[in-house]
């Protein structure tokens, strides 16, 4: 549905403007179906994102620091995220051997399961597949790329 009827204004100072609203509109609809999508596993998108990062990594370990670097919510409190993660046994910290004042955070065998589950139940790129095409969805990513320059 166009912009201006689903935010029911007519009226935007500029053609940029307009693309600034469009782009967090579409952020908050994004954002909403995906939360969706991981109800019903009682998983956050950030916490999916973090056990993505684990698996990246697996078997090797990550710290808090490397999470928050690649996180994508920047403004996620990192150290909460996985404390949740610990709390539902999809993750394990132990302090690190070399220094003790770290911690090392890897995936259990429980968020490999999780994230195999995830990856067989939910297609992520179906969200926005059945209204872009391929060619689309490139020069969509083209676009947003050049506009975070």
């Amino acid at each position: 549905m166009e912009l201006k009827k689903e935010v029911k204004s007519s009226k935007f100072e500029n053609v940029f403007q307009q693309a600034l609203v469009n782009i967090f509109f579409t952020y908050h609809w994004s954002n909403q179906r995906v939360k969706e999508a991981f109800n019903p596993y009682n998983i956050t998108q950030q916490q999916f994102n973090i056990l993505r990062i684990l698996r990246g990594q697996y078997p090797h370990p990550c710290t808090i620091n490397l999470l928050k670097s690649r996180i994508i919510d920047k403004l996620s409190d990192v150290s909460r995220i996985v404390e949740r993660l610990v709390q539902k046994g999809y993750i394990h910290k132990n302090v690190n051997n070399t220094d003790k004042r770290a911690l090392d955070i890897v995936i259990s065998a429980d968020g490999l399961k999780l994230l195999e589950k995830l990856d067989r139940e939910i297609d992520l790129s179906a969200f926005i597949r059945p209204n872009l095409s391929e060619e689309e969805a490139e020069q969509l990513n083209l676009l947003l790329d050049k506009y975070r320059g």
